[in-house]
């Protein structure tokens, strides 16, 4: 059997959301008041704007200044309101895989390594198997199935070694079929990994996948 990319549970920090608020001129959209262990993840549901991607934004450090927000994001002992977008250990994963174009499926998958890492052809080649990709790693991404892009962007998360993810309606795309699978490699990867991870999404399967908590907006 394939040695998993992930790290183990132990390793893990929580995910804290004190008091967060954000508003939109005078208007508050929400209020959430949550902590995130490792391997769990928050569902956060709700329909069209009533602010769950502006949450994400909020916590991954790019906010749009037509917002204003309150509140503390903190992930184990760090503050990570006082460190830039970059520096914050989040990893995120939209509804399009938003593969680099110019790249093959391994230079996206390397694209993701930290830059001290060694052998990166072997970890490239080993999240490739993981995920049903092995020998794929020079194909165009352009030529690859739906599902296929989405593994691949799941692999490049994992392998930039996040401290926690985001995960904006990433199945919203995929065919039903496609979407339960693609739910069960996503929640297993992340529980396997310890990472603590908030999911937005306004589709109860979702919810009933990640089997976290469920906090519901508006």
């Amino acid at each position: 059997m394939t040695t998993s990319l992930c790290a183990p549970l132990s390793l893990g920090q929580t995910l804290r959301l004190e008091h967060i608020s954000i508003a939109l001129a005078g208007r508050e959209l929400l209020a959430v008041d949550a902590a995130i262990a490792p391997g769990e993840v928050l569902t956060v549901m709700g329909p069209s704007g009533s602010g769950k991607s502006t949450l994400l934004a909020y916590i991954a450090g790019f906010l749009d200044r037509e917002f204003t927000a309150s509140g503390g994001v903190w992930l184990g002992e760090r503050d990570l309101l006082g460190l830039p977008a970059e520096k914050r250990g989040i990893g995120l994963l939209f509804q399009d895989p938003l593969l680099f174009p110019h790249l093959s499926v391994g230079g996206n998958l390397r694209f993701g390594l930290p830059r001290s890492s060694k052998e990166k052809h072997e970890q490239v080649s080993q999240a490739l198997e993981q995920v049903g990709l092995a020998g794929l790693e020079s194909r165009d991404p352009a030529t690859l199935s739906g599902g296929q892009q989405s593994r691949v962007a799941l692999m490049r998360l994992l392998l930039s070694k996040p401290k926690a993810v985001l995960l904006d309606e990433p199945f919203s795309k995929l065919d039903m079929a496609l979407r339960q699978e693609m739910r069960t490699l996503v929640f297993s990867q992340l529980r396997e990994a310890g990472l603590p991870a908030l999911l937005v999404t306004h589709d109860h399967a979702d919810a009933k996948a990640a089997g976290g908590p469920v906090i519901e907006l508006g």
